[in-house]
């Protein structure tokens, strides 16, 4: 069992920043890292940026990419995703997962909670 307590979600304006937190305990072991995915309102939930725990990888959505940064803290087992320049279009729940990777894709395996984001134009 894992458990993922996010936090940092707002409201902000357009060109703003925001920073995410994801707080993760129990048996992350079993598992190769940790991601960001978000929903908008009607549309499907989408992966926004990834991370294994080593730190050394790191992947990003195209939508995000020069914007967005992911990282992690390993002595507090918290990764985070701090989000610069944003914009209206970035507005939806931000969830955070972790997740094994198989045959290359992503499976995430338990989630957090999910923190609204609000980007105002």
């Amino acid at each position: 069992q894992v458990q993922l307590v996010e936090s940092g979600g707002g409201l902000v304006q357009a060109g703003g920043s925001l920073r995410l937190s994801c707080a993760a305990s129990g048996r992350t072991s079993s598992t190769n890292g940790m991601g960001w995915f978000r929903q908008a309102p009607g549309k499907e939930r989408e992966l926004v940026a990834t991370i294994t725990w080593s730190g050394l990888t790191t992947s990003y959505a195209d939508s995000v990419k020069g914007r967005f940064t992911i990282s992690r803290d390993h002595a507090l087992n918290t990764v985070y995703l701090q989000m610069n320049s944003l914009k209206p279009e970035d507005t939806a729940v931000y969830y955070c997962a972790v997740f094994r990777t198989v045959l290359g894709t992503i499976q995430p395996s338990y989630w957090g909670q999910g923190t609204q984001v609000t980007v105002s134009s």
